[in-house]
């Protein structure tokens, strides 16, 4: 039995698969994804292809959201929320789970304490919506106008969604479970980082937001021997318990 973790797939799920040969895994093991997991769009039905091929390697997989999810879809009747593992999650697959925000988990003995979400940093010159134009052919024209000008932007409901930064309500439930256990698990599990801790790398681009206050807090108020989360496209360790991910994989159990 044992647990691993790694960063964004992007819907690129192969490196689990890959990494669950390479380590001869069984159905008693897990992997963790610290969000941008990739449920995204399957207009052509090649992501429930990759999901299916995903569904075949023995480990359980299990992930929070990140901000690069489809959450109209992800959120949808498409999939079932379920009692797992002491929390609540939404069945993909047989062995695929989303971890919804704020639950704490158990895997092999350890507790986890799982949160999603994250603000994309791909919006700086702002968020299209569809419904502020009288037409589609009007939203395209200027969708086709900012593409051309290289401006990073994203487009609501199709590339952003709102949910990508939790509400109110998740906050205070993740601050109830956490209290529930005293405020002590072994793992905390996020696609941000507090921001306390994003300021130590980024040196200020990283700006604060609701949820990276919230982890500041989370941070301050509970007892924990790691802080894993991905993100931010680079694996390094941060004051020693923060651990970023995202090529690589780490052993936890």
């Amino acid at each position: 039995m044992s647990v691993y973790i790694t960063g964004d797939c992007h819907g690129e799920w192969q490196k689990l698969i890959h990494y669950s040969r390479c380590k001869n895994l069984t159905d008693k093991d897990f992997i963790i994804v610290c969000g941008d997991f990739g449920i995204w769009n399957d207009s052509d039905g090649y992501e429930t292809m990759k999901l299916n091929m995903l569904s075949k390697i023995k480990p359980t997989v299990v992930f929070v959201d990140g901000n690069h999810e489809n959450f109209d879809r992800l959120y949808s009747d498409e999939f079932e929320t379920v009692d797992f593992c002491g929390g609540k999650a939404q069945k993909i697959r047989d062995n695929i789970y989303h971890l919804l925000r704020g639950y704490v988990f158990e895997f092999c003995g350890k507790k986890f304490f799982a949160f999603g979400g994250a603000s994309s940093h791909d919006i700086d010159d702002g968020i299209l919506n569809p419904d502020e134009y009288e037409c589609w052919y009007d939203f395209v024209e200027v969708a086709n106008e900012w593409n051309k000008k290289r401006m990073m932007f994203r487009i609501k409901g199709m590339s952003w969604w709102e949910r990508e930064l939790p509400t109110e309500d998740e906050m205070n439930f993740g601050k109830e479970m956490l209290s529930a256990n005293d405020n002590e698990v072994d793992f905390i599990i996020s696609h941000c980082c507090p921001q306390q801790i994003a300021a130590l790398f980024s040196h200020g681009m990283y700006k604060q937001d609701v949820l990276t206050n919230y982890f500041d807090e989370i941070m301050g108020n509970t007892k924990f021997t790691r802080w894993y989360f991905g993100h931010y496209h680079d694996d390094r360790t941060i004051m020693g318990k923060f651990i970023m991910l995202y090529d690589s994989f780490e052993r936890v159990v």
